[in-house]
């Protein structure tokens, strides 16, 4: 079949939209695809969710591992803080006015802490430079209520992350995480809503885009 020149050149016009929007979705796809290295998890990173993971406890959630091996991987969202101060929930803090977090949907009704002050706290696992995790729960109470322990040194959670053996490299798989490092003073310190967008856009890789995406994508 011949076709006119008219008829040609709309053809042709049509195959540059097509490629067009084909090169688009790719640049899309391209965008939730995450990378083999920055897929490694390691006890003293963190998991920094995808903007739609369709998840209760997890969506837009920053996650630090405390531990990870072939058995599981445990750890403790960042930026769940709950509304409630640990003197109000916990008995024998009664001068602590920093507020609890939401560690994790494991074990609710069980206390966890991560600090910076291993070097006073006995029983503490290191996790990584100055982070430690546990450590004498009759000491922390000591050293609050004589107030030897500033608050931006430890940070009080509810229950935990847990995955078991396989559960969290499934998940990876899946692209449902993105895995980086960041300075322990963001792990102690920042702990509202807005960390999940302050640390993407502090990447400095493909994924800091992700800070802009709506929260549900049907409203983009």
């Amino acid at each position: 079949m011949l076709f006119t020149k008219k008829e040609t050149g709309f053809l042709f016009f049509l195959c540059i939209i097509v490629q067009v929007n084909l090169s688009a979705v790719q640049t899309e796809l391209d965008l939730f695809t995450i990378l083999p290295e920055d897929k490694i998890p390691e006890k003293g990173k963190i998991l920094i969710s995808e903007p739609f993971l369709p998840d209760t406890f997890f969506n837009r959630s920053i996650v630090y591992l405390t531990d990870h091996t072939t058995e599981g991987s445990v750890g403790f969202i960042l930026n769940k803080k709950l509304d409630i101060k640990v003197k109000d929930a916990i008995s024998g803090f009664d001068s602590c006015d920093d507020y609890l977090n939401m560690g994790g949907p494991v074990a609710p009704d069980t206390l966890h802490y991560l600090h910076t002050a291993g070097e006073i706290i006995p029983k503490s696992v290191n996790v990584d430079g100055n982070i430690f995790w546990g450590g004498d729960i009759e000491v922390i109470k000591s050293l609050i209520a004589f107030e030897k322990i500033d608050k931006s040194k430890i940070r009080f959670f509810l229950g935990y992350s847990g995955w078991s053996a396989g559960q969290l490299d499934r998940e990876l798989k899946e692209n449902s995480w993105v895995i980086a490092r960041i300075r322990s003073d963001i792990v102690m310190n920042n702990r509202g809503n807005d960390t999940w967008k302050m640390v993407l856009r502090s990447l400095k890789n493909k994924y800091r885009i992700w800070a802009d995406f709506p929260e549900s994508p049907d409203m983009n």
